[in-house]
């Protein structure tokens, strides 16, 4: 059983938060930067989403 583990391939972690650079390519790190803008990018999106929704609350429940 333990063999057929090791034949199923492995999630691979596109990067950790204050994980050792150094053995990094000049590529792997450019990879890894635009996965991070990206992720930037989506956290800008859905926080401007719920401010849009507190907002609209307020302005609701104010009236």
């Amino acid at each position: 059983m333990a063999a057929e583990d090791d034949d199923k391939p492995r999630k691979k972690i596109s990067h950790a938060i204050g994980q050792d650079l150094s053995l990094l390519s000049v590529g792997d790190v450019e990879d890894r930067i635009a996965i991070l803008s990206a992720e930037i990018e989506r956290l800008k999106a859905d926080a401007a989403k719920k401010r849009a929704s507190r907002d609209a609350a307020n302005a609701f429940f104010k009236s």
